[in-house]
């Protein structure tokens, strides 16, 4: 009782760091406890003490005096409270929320740094380093929350795959990224190939070299905010001499006046402009502002860069591939899990079927193999059969049927107010032209399947059966009118087949561009006379009234069923006489 008596009435010393008061004699190993878990609460990051060190000597003194005040002008100033907020004072080692709860802080940093990677804002991740990225001890704790393809974006430019051409090694653009060296860009590519991946790779390169990375989407973002952006960017840039990059997802979405804002600014450096688009930049984009960016073209990814990306999911998840010949058992190695949920398998087969249906999009790949994998786990669960299709005590097979269930269909990459509009429009045109019949119906069926207007491609089919038929085959332009009348009629999917059976009509039909050559001349002529353009002969005029008569309208003109011979008569004005627009020049 005496020493417990005489430690209550030993001087008490309030931490500068977490305000708790204690007896001097503890103070100074408290207190480096206390800095120590401060600087694991940011991270690993070592705290800057707040005082010279020999103010830190004079901690020990006695409550009241200098240690309390600085330079004994007012009370004392509590410190590193930005660091603690929602924690609790700090008490010395061994009581309730002393060191036990300042060393929870660590768990805490970590936790934040994995979310900070998954939304590629943090730090790079190594490869290999997908795996920890998941976490969870079962593959369904794995597949919760974000998106795979959201959780599984890589950080670096290592783990990128795909976009070689212009990624690759000794590339202009990886040369200028590895550099730190970045220009303003236009990411112009189909969905799913990596344009906001590589987004994020720039961002937490930039964030290493103290660089600013500001995201804005187009979708959401409105000309103000661009507009505080640029106000921020130019404050940093004059008083702290740091750069901003400012990435703009989905910029064809901002109108033109928009796109204006951004002039002046990446002209003069104030901001690094990185926009990511699906629409051809050309006629989304502005002139003035594609100058002073460039435009990288990426293009969808192949086969074998899917199936890698797959690999690499499939292997963060803790699924195992099984060949043709393997058979799934709860021995194999790799199966074996500390849960108790069966061990989950994939067919090889099944990754390469889903590599090819994604039609080169990532993100359709990656959420097409959680959707399958979530449905046999969830299959798994409720069946009370344990020898049923895939799913037995062996553990759950995902095979090919159950990939292609998930995607529903095919992954057709068709945008009908888009770039590949007019491409698969024009390759349809190009191929009846050329009277390949099977590449046509291909193309035909890319658009339907697509969701395109069947009305549109019919109205396409009237031009090409005068266009390129034209008097080889008159009949066409009859062909092709039917053809529209009955998708009027019946819509799809039913009018597929009189599309289908029109486009293989004409690519079969021969071929004649007389007609339509003959009129382009007309319209060059016209285009290129100088002068106003020559009055029509008098003899062709029509005269309805005796005035018109008396000057002249009319006369001389000869009506050809009055005559059983060719009637010679001009009908071109005096200055185009003897021109043949069908050869092309003047006879």
């Amino acid at each position: 009782m005496e020493g417990a008596g005489a430690q209550q009435d030993a001087p008490l010393v309030r931490c500068p760091v977490c305000l708790w008061e204690l007896p001097a004699e503890h103070i100074n190993s408290h207190l480096d406890g206390c800095l120590q878990d401060s600087g694991a609460g940011r991270g690993g990051e070592p705290e800057r003490s707040p005082q010279p060190s020999s103010k830190k000597m004079r901690l020990s003194g006695p409550p009241g005096g200098e240690e309390e005040r600085e330079g004994g002008s007012g009370p004392a100033t509590p410190m590193f409270s930005l660091f603690h907020k929602g924690r609790a004072a700090a008490a010395p080692p061994g009581t309730p929320g002393g060191a036990a709860g300042a060393h929870g802080a660590a768990p805490a940093a970590a936790a934040a740094a994995a979310r900070d990677q998954e939304r590629g804002a943090g730090p790079a991740a190594s490869p290999g380093s997908h795996a920890a990225a998941l976490s969870g001890e079962t593959v369904a704790q794995k597949l919760e929350g974000k998106p795979l393809a959201d959780k599984l974006r890589p950080g670096t430019l290592g783990d990128y795959v795909g976009q070689d051409q212009v990624l690759g090694e000794q590339t202009l653009l990886r040369s200028l990224l590895e550099a730190h060296e970045i220009p303003s860009l236009v990411l112009w590519g189909p969905p799913g190939c990596g344009k906001t991946t590589l987004a994020h790779i720039i961002a937490s390169n930039s964030k290493k070299n103290g660089t600013r990375f500001v995201t804005l989407s187009a979708t959401s973002a409105k000309t103000n905010d661009v507009r505080d952006v640029i106000k921020q960017a130019e404050n940093e840039k004059r008083l702290l001499k740091r750069k901003t990059i400012l990435f703009i997802d989905e910029i064809h979405r901002f109108n033109k006046s928009q796109q204006d804002t951004f002039l002046p600014h990446v002209e003069c450096g104030t901001v690094t402009l990185i926009g990511a688009t699906t629409e051809n930049p050309s006629f989304q984009v502005n002139s003035a502002l594609l100058s002073r960016c460039r435009v990288i073209v990426l293009e969808k990814l192949s086969v074998e860069a899917m199936e890698s990306i797959l690999m690499r999911a499939i292997k963060s998840l803790g699924i195992r591939v099984l060949g043709q010949d393997e058979q799934h058992t709860s021995s194999a190695n790799g199966s074996d899990s500390k849960s108790s949920e069966s061990p989950v398998y994939i067919e090889e087969k099944a990754v390469s079927t889903l590599a090819y249906l994604c039609d080169g999009d990532a993100r359709t790949g990656l959420n097409g193999l959680q959707l399958a994998v979530q449905a046999r786990l969830t299959a798994g669960k409720t069946s009370h059969q344990a020898s049923t299709q895939g799913c037995s005590v062996d553990g759950v097979l995902i095979t090919e049927d159950h990939v292609k269930e998930g995607l529903q269909r095919s992954h057709i990459l068709y945008d009908r107010a888009g770039e590949e509009h007019y491409n698969c429009i024009s390759a349809l045109h190009k191929s009846m032209r050329g009277s390949d019949e099977n590449a046509s119906l291909y193309w035909l069926a890319r658009m339907l399947e697509g969701g395109e207007d069947p009305l549109y491609v019919a109205r396409r089919l009237v031009r090409f059966a005068s266009e390129d038929i034209g008097l080889a085959d008159p009949l066409a332009l009859t062909q092709a009118v039917a053809a529209y009348q009955g998708c009027h009629f019946i819509g799809m999917p039913e009018c597929e087949v009189i599309l289908a059976q029109c486009v293989v009509y004409f690519a079969r039909a021969p071929k004649s561009i007389e007609v339509y050559s003959a009129y382009s001349n007309v319209k060059a002529c016209l285009r290129n006379h100088q002068g106003p353009l020559p009055p029509v002969p008098l003899h062709l005029r029509n005269a309805p009234t005796r005035l018109m008569k008396d000057l002249g309208y009319g006369k001389d003109y000869k009506y050809n069923p009055m005559y059983q011979e060719p009637v010679e008569q001009e009908y071109l004005p005096e200055e185009l006489k003897g021109v043949d627009f069908f050869k092309g020049q003047k006879m």
